[in-house]
């Protein structure tokens, strides 16, 4: 069958990968019986493109066999996998369409290659496999029990036409943590099965130093580690680790700076920060702790604190949640605050996003202020004005068991959640995200 003008078109956007020697022998480990490669390997450094790959060839060669694409949500693996998959398959040219409803690409050779989002993992059971891919593995909902209880049964599927095979898999992903796919990571490493091995590279082994630079500049060393060097970091007890005397500033409010207010709403203690931009860095010089206060009584002193103050135009920021039962026209936290600003001449802008951001992505742009990757510090503390928030960014810890829920009985906990929906909202945090594919423009 001819190649149709539309297929050209795209075949001539696809550009080889970087030959990389241990990506190389991922791509040769099945032929040599090995059936769990373990991959974790930097961000953006070709693993999923190499999985992609590796699929496609292994569908196009083995006759009516199944293979699967897998990720912690169904959403996840289409986004990441379906349309290049349809398009390394040439998917366009086989008889039988890819089921869009079920996410199946169909061979006229027979083989299948199923897309599976394992936030249900009983999802994967039911079919011979002849072999597959899960990414974002790290990121997989109960993976210990999903492994175990799962995956695993259904790759070991006893097939009376081939009673010797077993399927085999490519666990991929980025570090989150020593969580299961560490114990995963560590099992192959050691090097005692030999159904497993152990693949690892960084992002700066593929990226171009530029690339590594930028990120070295907008990351904290810990996600930089994890992220690009595909390490696996443990909870070391403090949030902030890199958070020290190098923080500190001596440096006072000026009369003329706009000043940022950031609030968390808890009962008590009430704590907000408040803070001056100067370029890119965030001056922590003054706060407001009560104890057994509401949001009214927070901003009564304010305006009494920052009275002679000249700039009368706020910044606030805070928890989303304190806008609760503004879409039923009731009074929140956050329009007391207004109000008695409004009465004491003081204008403001709402700065507060409309949902929460993810705890770690919210510690993580702290981290990245605190000292990033390359070095870099632009979240200063007046240890002497804002004693609180040079308190709680010293000692916030962990809850024990836990790699990013934050010790509630640490009272300082509340304004460094506070500094941290400042930080999210004004330099928010380089999330992890299905990265555009060299198949797409």
């Amino acid at each position: 069958m001819a190649v149709d003008l539309r297929t050209q078109r795209e075949l001539a956007r696809w550009y080889p990968l970087i030959e990389h020697p241990i990506q190389r022998a991922l791509v040769e480990a099945v032929g040599r019986g090995i059936r769990f490669p373990v991959v974790p390997a930097g961000r953006r450094s070709g693993k999923t493109e190499r999985a992609k790959r590796f699929l496609a060839k292994q569908a196009m060669r083995n006759p009516g066999k199944r293979f699967f694409a897998a990720a912690p949500t169904r959403d996840q693996v289409k986004k990441i996998y379906w349309s290049d998959l349809k398009l390394l398959t040439l998917s366009s040219l086989h008889d039988k369409a890819p089921s869009e409803s079920e996410l199946i690409i169909y061979l006229n050779n027979g083989a299948e290659i199923h897309l599976i989002g394992l936030d249900r993992p009983e999802r994967i059971e039911g079919v011979l496999w002849h072999g597959g891919v899960i990414d974002e593995i790290a990121d997989l909902r109960y993976g210990d029990i999903a492994w175990k209880e799962n995956i695993l049964p259904a790759l070991n599927t006893f097939n009376p036409s081939e009673p010797d095979y077993r399927a085999w898999c490519w666990l991929i992903g980025v570090p989150d943590g020593l969580g299961h796919y560490y114990d995963l990571a560590k099992y192959a490493e050691a090097g005692n099965d030999p159904d497993w091995a152990y693949f690892h590279w960084k992002s700066a082994e593929i990226l171009p130093p530029d690339v590594i630079a930028a990120a070295k500049r907008t990351m904290s060393a810990r996600q930089y580690r994890q992220e690009y060097e595909a390490a696996f970091e443990g909870a070391t007890g403090r949030i902030y680790e890199d958070y020290s005397k190098a923080n500190h500033t001596a440096e006072r409010i000026q009369p003329h700076e706009q000043l940022l207010w950031m609030h968390d709403q808890n009962f008590t203690p009430l704590s907000s920060a408040v803070g001056v931009k100067r370029e890119q860095t965030l001056l922590l010089l003054d706060e407001i702790v009560l104890t057994s206060a509401v949001s009214k009584q927070s901003a009564l002193e304010f305006v009494e604190k920052f009275k002679d103050h000249k700039n009368k135009h706020v910044l606030i920021y805070g928890d989303p949640a304190g806008q609760d039962g503004e879409k039923h026209a009731h009074a929140s936290d956050y329009t007391d605050i207004e109000g008695v600003l409004k009465a004491h001449h003081w204008t403001y802008t709402r700065k507060v996003k409309p949902a929460a951001p993810a705890i770690k992505d919210r510690q993580n742009a702290v981290r990245a202020k605190v000292c990033t990757a390359d070095g870099v510090r632009t979240l200063l503390v007046n240890p002497v004005t804002a004693p609180w928030s040079d308190k709680g960014l010293a000692t916030v810890q962990l809850q024990e068991g836990s790699t990013f829920q934050e010790d509630q009985k640490n009272k300082y906990q509340h304004i460094t959640t506070a500094i941290g929906y400042c930080v999210d909202v004004e330099w928010p945090s380089v999330r992890r995200a299905a990265f555009a594919s060299p198949l797409r423009a």
